[in-house]
């Protein structure tokens, strides 16, 4: 009876073993798809914060060009 006993229990661990898991595989891969879309977004997001701050510095640097013009046509004037 015990050998009935462990032998049914060795067959219901295989069972267990076996059962079809594929939710979880599911779930698994659409989570690796929104972790994925995620970094995608924030890497494009980065990028456009980057684009918009060259933008940005570019203008600020065209500013303190055009004063510098200003200021050398200053001091021509005064030179004259």
């Amino acid at each position: 009876m015990k050998k009935i006993a462990l032998t049914v229990a060795v067959l219901a661990l295989g069972l267990a073993a076996c059962e079809d898991n594929a939710a979880d595989n599911a779930t698994s891969t659409l989570n690796t798809i929104e972790t994925e879309a995620n970094a995608d977004t924030t890497a494009a997001a980065n990028s456009v914060d980057n684009a918009l701050d060259t933008t940005v510095n570019a203008a600020d640097n065209a500013v303190v060009s055009e004063n510098e013009v200003a200021n050398g046509e200053v001091a021509v004037n005064n030179a004259m």
